[in-house]
């Protein structure tokens, strides 16, 4: 295909790929079995102004464009489709403003989420949303799926956070909408909108964020070990019925430890089929009374063992982890399929003993992490490189943990996003009124349906 002129013209000549080999890691996330495109062109703008250039002219070509942040994604929602423009925001790195007066902060959407971090430690701010990708995943694909993390069960995922959003429309045209103030109702909520939408709305160019002061007490952890995922998920029952809510509170399952302590030489406890990580954030005393409030909890709900610490060396270790559950499954060399459903907490502890029932069912090997204080799990569906059988009965399995976590009440995503793998789950979990009304959004926004065409309403 030979490209137009105007798309040629929108950005220099080194920042306009189409060498095949050079356009190959741009084509996918990191979904397993997700499938993508070829795409004609990989473009890497440096302002909204070339952003605007390359949509008009694929706007006015009738080209799709598919906009990838750091391509850390666990859906399919960056991968490519035939005959696109995929459009990286990696040069977009710049943090514009960081307004200590107002606690807010301005960034590109190429800027890394533990560098927003960094940059407000530096002014006594903090950024709360801190997926587990933080190291390498961009605000823009943040923003695209509305991603969470371990503070989030406190304090909230990233659309609690986002105020404003410069972005370029499906016809080129660069509009913001939101606010810088604390409070503000005029008109529709389009930043809402935005955020969570997966590109298939607009190319967000500027984020607006809250921040939130620093903090700066010595958090207490307690640690809970169980013989079953499900008296874990009891466990986590117990502790939110109580009205505690801990700054964060994690599951690890046996498998996931066993793959860390492989990959880093670690000496964490695996004898356990899981662990349960909760930290309050409160200053003292207030915090010595939520641990042992937490503790009890963990042993009433049948913990072979609950420690309490205030060592902080020690809890970040155990966080770690969990923040290495991911890559260390990925060091094992298996193909890996990631879920992300989402319970009503009292729910968890039926999705979980349904969990280990569905992995006997269809001999698939199913290691658990899980932000569990939010009720959201990520079961990780192994499998070895090659084996097809293995492969239909993990997307056998796949399919039957959607079905049971909307059974229960959940939802097929909570924070990975729809992409691809969602898109069947996504449609009997809204029921056809409701997609009807999101494709009545997508047509007005996007009426040539340029913009990451195939995701999120299909």
């Amino acid at each position: 295909m030979t490209l137009p002129p105007e798309l040629s013209a929108a950005v220099a000549p080194q920042h306009l790929l189409t060498d095949p080999d050079t356009v190959r890691p741009y084509l996918h996330d990191e979904a397993e079995w997700a499938a993508y495109g070829a795409a004609v062109a990989v473009v890497r703008p440096g302002s909204t102004a070339e952003v605007a250039a390359v949509v008009k002219a694929c706007a006015a070509h009738g080209i799709p464009v598919v906009t990838r942040g750091a391509g850390t994604g666990l859906s399919g929602g960056a991968n490519a489709v035939d005959g696109c423009v995929v459009l990286s925001t990696e040069r977009m790195r710049e943090i514009v403003e960081t307004n200590p007066a107002e606690r807010i902060a301005v960034v590109q959407p190429g800027v890394v989420n533990d560098d927003l971090r960094a940059a407000a430690a530096e002014q006594g701010l903090w950024y709360p949303p801190d997926p587990a990708s933080a190291p390498w995943s961009t605000i823009g694909g943040n923003v695209a799926t509305n991603a969470g993390g371990l503070c989030c069960v406190k304090y909230g995922v990233t659309r609690d956070y986002v105020l404003a959003l410069e972005f370029v429309t499906a016809a080129g045209e660069v509009v913001r909408v939101g606010r810088r103030t604390a409070k503000g109702v005029a008109g529709y909520d389009l930043v809402g909108l935005l955020v969570g939408s997966e590109g298939t709305l607009g190319v967000v160019t500027e984020v607006t964020v809250r921040l939130r002061p620093l903090r700066t007490t010595i958090p207490r952890t307690v640690v809970g070990f169980f013989d079953t995922l499900a008296a874990a998920g009891e466990a986590v029952g117990r502790v939110t019925a109580a009205g505690l809510q801990p700054a964060a509170f994690e599951l690890i399952d046996r498998v996931c430890l066993q793959a860390i302590n492989e990959w880093k030489q670690a000496d964490l406890p695996a004898s356990s089929a899981a662990l349960l990580l909760a930290q309050t954030d409160l200053p003292e005393p207030a915090a010595e009374q939520e641990a042992a409030a937490i503790h009890a909890e963990f042993e009433a709900a049948g913990a072979t063992e609950a420690i309490m610490s205030t060592d902080p060396v020690e809890a970040e270790a155990l966080f770690e982890a969990r923040r290495l559950a991911y890559p260390g499954l990925e060091q094992r060399g298996e193909a890996m399929l990631t879920e992300d459903v989402c319970l009503p907490r009292g729910k968890l502890a039926e999705m979980l003993g349904r969990l280990e029932e569905i992995a006997a069912k269809h001999e698939t090997k199913i290691a658990t992490v899980a932000h569990a204080g939010d009720g959201n799990l990520h079961p990780l569906l192994l499998t070895k490189h090659g084996d097809e059988p293995a492969k239909l009965r993990a997307q056998a399995a796949f399919d039957e943990i959607v079905d049971t976590a909307l059974a229960l009440g959940g939802t097929v995503t909570g924070e990975h996003g729809v992409g691809l793998l969602k898109l069947d789950g996504m449609r009997r979990e809204l029921g056809p009124g409701v997609v009807a009304l999101q494709r009545a959004v997508k047509q007005a926004l996007d009426p040539q349906g340029i913009l990451n065409p195939g995701k999120m309403v299909g």
